[in-house]
């Protein structure tokens, strides 16, 4: 389970999405507190999700497909939290009141996806090693 590169990849997404965001504010507001995903109930909802089924993938590991459909799907929850992301910073940018600058925790989905399809691209690697082997018999 832990020697293959896509736990890697799924570990770091599961550190991504389920322990960054208390780290690292979405952005900072207008009287210098930062805001935290916490402070929004639709975000954490997202998060949560997506560090769950981080968690699902890897301890599916004995099912390469259905890894990969979970996968996808935490590719598309990453994608809608990036949208609501950027939907806000573009509707709450410098005029509006109360948002001064956004932080790092904005692209937190963006390595998040990356570190996904990563993990989508070594567990398809993997699969068809072992059809490859099966072939051979």
């Amino acid at each position: 389970m832990i020697q293959r590169i896509q736990t890697i990849y799924l570990l770091l997404a599961f550190v991504i999405t389920g322990v960054l965001p208390f780290i690292f504010p979405l952005w900072t507001l207008s009287d210098g507190k930062a805001f935290l995903f916490m402070q929004n109930q639709l975000y954490v909802v997202l998060f949560g999700l997506s560090t769950t089924l981080s968690i699902v993938s890897i301890l599916s590991y004995k099912k390469r497909q259905n890894q990969f459909v979970i996968n996808r799907l935490n590719i598309i929850l990453n994608l809608i939290l990036l949208g609501l992301f950027i939907y806000h910073s573009l509707n709450l940018s410098g005029e509006m009141p109360g948002v001064s600058e956004k932080g790092i925790g904005m692209f937190l989905p963006i390595f998040a996806i990356v570190a996904l399809v990563l993990a989508n691209k070594a567990i398809k690697k993997d699969e068809d090693l072992v059809k490859s082997v099966d072939r051979l018999r």
